[in-house]
């Protein structure tokens, strides 16, 4: 099938298909998605299935995403490296190839393509949150928590606007991480400081940026250690916490460290002068309905080093562009 021809193909295709489903439904007394009482996930699948072996002609869909949206479901499909959104009614009898909004849509902070963002393309709140989401031996996470923790110490009023996030999965009751259980067991502790040790948390990164020493550092940020204990332990406390954290990350398609979302929308640092304390910081600001006077400092334009290191910048901190772990 040739892009140019192929969502018109595949409109047809589907329609098609529909008024066959639809005819073979009144002859055989069942719809041909008729597996309304499975889970959301398999009722889109199976419509995934449905149309790459009747619509396609050889061609294979792919489910990339599905929501649940005004009462049905929307899913994106990937054909030929193409994507398409479809809809599906929640019994998975109807399947619509396309949808038609009957209401205006929202204002959007995205741009074209290729297009760098401005501080004019930010939607602005009353209290916006930048969420960054890391790794905690990812020498880029440790580069954007090193910027994080730049900005904190100098303009402290933006800490409540600043959540690090962390990127994983739960296995059998285990919290596990792309860089082995050193790093996943980091990335819980530091889970459990933010929840539930708030106020010494950032000491904490400050020290663990610089050389990764645990011991000396949950010493040195005065941390309960047994409190900490407890909530590391507690599959109620620490797995709970993190659980939310990995949901956010597949809501956002989160697939590298770092990775900064901004009120809900992704958003990239680079747009507004790379991986430094003054970039973070403007994309911050830059949200504020009524731009508040602790946003007037200029803090460092340089690139922060990456991975652990006892200085914020140096000749080197440029190494690695806008490389994330993967």
């Amino acid at each position: 099938m040739k892009k140019i021809n192929l969502s018109w193909i595949l409109i047809t295709l589907m329609i098609a298909a529909f008024l066959i489903g639809y005819g073979k439904m009144n002859n055989d007394n069942k719809s041909f998605l008729n597996f309304g009482g499975q889970k959301a996930e398999e009722t889109v699948q199976e419509a995934i299935t449905f149309i790459s072996e009747t619509m396609l002609d050889g061609a294979e869909a792919v489910l990339v995403s599905f929501s649940d949206e005004s009462g049905v479901y929307k899913f994106k499909m990937k054909v030929n490296e193409e994507e398409y959104d479809s809809y599906l009614t929640k019994d998975g009898k109807i399947l619509f190839p396309s949808g038609i909004s009957l209401v205006e849509p929202e204002e959007s902070s995205e741009v074209a393509q290729g297009e760098k963002m401005t501080c004019e393309d930010i939607n602005k709140t009353k209290e916006p949150v930048l969420e960054a989401f890391v790794v905690s031996e990812c020498p880029f996470g440790v580069q954007m928590q090193r910027i994080l923790n730049e900005i904190v110490k100098n303009v402290p009023e933006l800490a409540s606007y600043i959540r690090m996030e962390y990127m994983g999965t739960i296995e059998d009751g285990k919290i596990t991480s792309m860089h082995g259980d050193e790093e996943s067991q980091e990335n819980l502790r530091q889970i459990c400081l933010r929840e539930e040790q708030p106020n010494n948390l950032w000491a904490y990164i400050d020290c663990h940026i610089k050389e990764g020493n645990v011991d000396s550092c949950l010493q040195i940020a005065q941390i309960d250690v047994s409190k900490l204990t407890s909530c590391l332990t507690d599959r109620n406390r620490g797995l709970a916490y993190a659980e939310k954290d990995f949901t956010n990350q597949d809501k956002y398609e989160i697939t590298g460290s770092p990775a900064l979302i901004l009120d809900g929308n992704k958003i990239s640092e680079f747009d507004f002068g790379g991986r430094t304390a003054e970039a973070v910081k403007t994309v911050i600001c830059c949200a504020f309905q009524d731009k508040p006077g602790f946003c007037d400092g200029t803090l460092s334009t340089e690139s922060a080093n990456s991975s652990f290191s006892p200085i914020y910048s140096s000749t080197e901190s440029n190494a690695g562009g806008d490389a994330t772990c993967n």
